[in-house]
């Protein structure tokens, strides 16, 4: 016999759901105080410990379940997967009343867990049915097959019935047994965590997932009703990942506290801290079984097991590797690479990826890329619970991984989706690394240098709200003075220049290159950066001598510093085109600066974005001489080749299409200018919204053409 239980009973008992070894006696007492049939123990009652409190947001799957039981019909099979705590079993559990209580089916309950207790559960399901105790016991002596006596008397029961196998996360027991079949008097209801439609043939299957925002913020309601708003309870049921164990295992904390009553909004505040998990599991009864299943941070640790049992070490290590990133979809091409190996061997990471898709903890999706997302809480329970010493490697080969799937060197170009799905993530490694200086500080690399990837495709919002992000969460552990911290702080003051929010622009910056200079030095490439980012603020609010000071001065860093034909001194020089004026710019440099093109397309190539550049700002240099044609044969070249390459709404192909139209008019073409600014107005207004500065001074330009002037001022 592979497992079970030696039991017998006696007189008029029934065998019960038992796992190992035991003798169980059932008295009856006869009269109006008879027992119910089957015991508190029994397969008429379902195993769950405590009931569900509340059920929400289940009637699409339960109402086509109850269609099923309603109907009086047999020979379904229906499978409920999903992550831990998702629900399943109340859904089972709900089902299988609504069945006995309203429909008239026989209710049977088993849990498939394990070998011993499904072989038990099953065995009890025979006896229930009418088999004798002769039968029993040859079944469990494994004189005939075991599962073949269930079936039987389930194919024979004068009622219809209603069987549910709980917490089958091993389908290869009720494989192996052939314990799992159908038949024309009864409904099979399976919850299992494994999804992988090969271990349920026949079967239809039916994800549980988290809940809806609302629905779960009544499930807090409901439990703790006088600890908060709704929209508070809404906010906490987000942080929770609306998963339905941990808002059962929130509202029961705050619908118990005594002595010191919680709110919702102190709850949501201590959420925030490092124990976040420990917090979530005070909230189950102190009195009752710790079942891992009824907590948030073992119910994983059954699955983790499997995985050692099955020889899949690494499905656990991919997961631990996966809980220092974010529960928002993460790239499958960031796994695929040879920075894996530290935490396990790349060629195995398929394996471990399907082993944990198979368990339901983590699930595929596809925004603009193949991804993998796991939920928030698991995550959360996975890290806190992986051994101190793994750590170090799992965050230096997050951050590797993470390193290597953000462009080396970040240059402007067309929106990359992938970009922007980085980002929780290394906001994510930044929060998980811990004391880990080091880890922190190439964390903190890899971020700024995604925000400036970011910041080169036109995403500013993006650049500047993941920088100033990121800046916050490493100086806790580097310090507000951490060259690395200063220069994040730099990039999100130059998206908020981007932005149009000069004035938040100009403070930032100007606190960031005087700290930078101080600690680094007038001419460090990074207190460079931020005083050419300062020079552009400067030249927009109307303060264009302090502006070419500093880009002059700018200029001299960087050439001394760099080089002459770095692609950055060689951004600065080609500012200079732009802030100077018309009697100057053919002085500036012994007059060398207007042939910056030509220096461009030799040191970088006729395509590179500063050569682009060079040749933008050359053209307003030929614009503001008088050299008109030259201009507008220039300025078209460019417009050409920053829509072919970047799109028509890149924000500097619109500048570029603004200089275009400044230059139609001069030579005599205002219906051209005038349809050239509509669109560049247009476009701007759809990106950046009507207020922006870009925008307003756009509009004068088209105001300033369709009036027709010429030559309008500077805006």
């Amino acid at each position: 016999m592979t497992g079970g239980m030696d039991g017998r009973a006696e007189d008029r008992g029934r065998v019960y759901q038992a796992s190992g070894d035991q003798h169980i006696s059932e008295h009856h007492h006869h009269g109006a105080e008879a027992a119910a049939p089957g015991g508190p123990d029994s397969v008429r009652r379902p195993a769950v410990g405590q009931p569900p409190v509340v059920l929400r947001d289940r009637s699409e799957v339960l109402e086509r379940l109850r269609a099923s039981v309603r109907a009086e019909r047999g020979g379904e099979v229906y499978v409920l997967y999903g992550m831990g705590g998702c629900g399943k079993t109340a859904v089972a559990y709900t089902l299988f009343h609504l069945a006995a209580g309203e429909h008239g089916r026989v209710g049977l309950w088993v849990s498939a867990s394990d070998r011993a207790s499904l072989r038990a559960g099953m065995l009890a399901v025979a006896a229930d049915r009418g088999a004798d105790d002769g039968e029993l016991l040859a079944a469990r002596n494994g004189l005939r097959p075991a599962a073949d006596l269930v079936w039987q008397y389930l194919d024979r029961s004068p009622e219809p019935w209603l069987l549910v196998l709980d917490n089958a996360d091993h389908p290869e027991i009720l494989r192996d047994g052939n314990w799992l079949r159908t038949s024309p008097r009864g409904t099979v209801v399976v919850t299992t965590r494994r999804s992988a439609a090969r271990w349920w043939p026949g079967a239809e299957l039916q994800h549980i997932g988290v809940l809806p925002r609302e629905d779960a913020a009544r499930v807090l309601c409901d439990l703790a009703p006088h600890s908060g708003t709704r929209e508070q309870a809404a906010e906490i049921a987000d942080r929770l990942g609306r998963l339905p164990l941990a808002l059962t295992l929130a509202g029961g904390f705050l619908s118990h506290q005594v002595l010191d009553p919680w709110t919702m909004e102190t709850y949501g505040r201590r959420l925030d801290g490092e124990e976040r998990v420990a917090l979530i599991d005070q909230g189950a009864d102190a009195l009752s079984d710790e079942d891992p299943r009824h907590l948030v941070g073992l119910t994983w640790q059954l699955t983790l097991d499997a995985f050692e049992a099955r020889g899949l070490p690494e499905a656990t290590a991919l997961l631990r590797l996966l809980a220092r990133f974010a529960p928002e979809p993460l790239p499958l091409a960031l796994l695929n690479r040879a920075e894996i190996g530290d935490v396990l061997p790349r060629a195995r990471c398929e394996i471990a990826l399907r082993a944990l898709l198979d368990q339901s903890l983590t699930e595929l999706v596809d925004v603009e890329a193949r991804c993998a997302q796991s939920h928030g809480v698991l995550l959360d329970s996975v890290a806190a619970a992986t051994p101190a010493d793994a750590v170090p490697v799992l965050n230096s080969t997050a951050v590797r991984l993470l390193d290597a799937a953000v462009p080396a060197t970040p240059d402007a170009g067309p929106h990359d989706p992938l970009l922007r799905l980085l980002v929780p993530h290394g906001l994510a490694l930044l929060r998980r690394v811990g004391d880990d200086v080091s880890a922190a500080a190439d964390a903190l690399a890899v971020v700024t240098r995604l925000c400036v990837a970011l910041h080169r495709t036109g995403d500013y919002l993006s650049a500047g709200e993941t920088a100033r992000t990121a800046a916050d969460l490493a100086e806790r552990r580097l310090g507000a003075e951490h060259r690395l911290v200063l220069a994040a702080r730099s990039r999100a003051g130059r998206a908020l220049f981007r932005l149009g929010r000069y004035a938040e622009a100009e403070q930032l910056l100007g606190q960031v290159r005087t700290a930078q200079e101080r600690l680094f030095g007038a001419d460090d490439p990074d207190t460079l950066d931020s005083g050419h980012g300062l020079q552009l603020v400067l030249g927009n609010l109307g303060r264009p001598e302090e502006a070419l000071a500093l880009l002059r001065a700018t200029v001299i860093g960087r050439r001394r510093t760099l080089g002459p034909v770095h692609p950055l001194t060689l951004r600065s020089r080609s500012s200079l085109l732009v802030l100077l004026s018309a009697a100057d710019v053919a002085t500036e440099d012994d007059g060398a600066l207007l042939s910056l093109p030509d220096v461009c397309v030799r040191a970088l190539g006729p395509d590179h974005t500063v050569t682009l550049g060079a040749h933008h700002n050359h053209a307003w240099a030929m614009y503001q001489l008088g050299r008109l044609d030259a201009a507008d044969q220039e300025i078209r070249l460019v417009t050409a080749a920053y829509r072919r390459r970047f799109g028509p709404d890149y924000p500097i192909a619109l500048s570029a299409q603004q200089l275009l139209a400044r230059t139609r008019a001069a030579l005599g073409h205002p219906d051209a200018a005038v349809d050239l600014m509509t669109d560049v107005v247009a476009r701007r207004e759809r990106a950046l919204g009507p207020g922006h500065p870009f925008t307003v001074a756009s509009r004068r330009l088209l105001d300033d053409l369709a009036s027709g002037n010429r030559h309008p001022p500077r805006t």
